[in-house]
């Protein structure tokens, strides 16, 4: 498995700091988590929730067409449906402010996977949060959780481009 560059970069950050301040760099992230657009702020509903995390988490995906490519290429499947481009994932967020570790971590896969192509999300290591050495600042409940969204967003990214 590969970690995109967007992604690498952030986890060069974690590993650069002691074990100490891992803790205090995700609650930076927390601060940096993009506000929803318009289309989800105030409607939860539209968006999944995370159940698998303690916080209430709720997540949107969406895949819009490479660019260069035709808006039905993302729909397009199947054998007869020919080579289909690699869509571009689109990735929505919301964690309160009260619950920072989570929001911290949903602002980590927020910065580090929107906008990549699915191909190069789908095929980052399910062990982020250790690559991340958050193993020694965190709960291993919360440690599943952060597990539990990557999950979420790679299975929404299947579900997604078989549909």
């Amino acid at each position: 498995m590969s970690v995109p560059a967007k992604l690498q970069e952030i986890i060069d950050d974690f590993q650069a700091v002691p074990d100490a301040e891992k803790l205090e760099l995700l609650l930076e992230f927390s601060d940096e988590l993009p506000a929803l657009p318009a289309r989800y702020d105030g409607h939860l509903d539209e968006m999944e929730q995370v159940v698998e995390c303690q916080t209430p988490l709720f997540l949107a995906l969406e895949l819009e067409p490479a660019p260069g490519a035709p808006a039905a290429a993302v729909a397009e499947t199947g054998p007869d449906a020919g080579p289909s481009p690699d869509p571009l994932v689109r990735l929505f967020v919301s964690a309160p402010p009260e619950a920072p570790t989570t929001r911290g971590f949903a602002s980590v896969l927020s910065q580090g996977l929107d906008g990549l192509p699915a191909s190069e999300v789908l095929a980052v290591p399910e062990d982020l949060s250790r690559l991340l050495g958050l193993q020694k600042s965190l709960t291993p409940l919360r440690l599943r959780g952060m597990s539990a969204l990557l999950g979420r967003i790679k299975r929404n990214i299947s579900t997604q481009l078989v549909s």
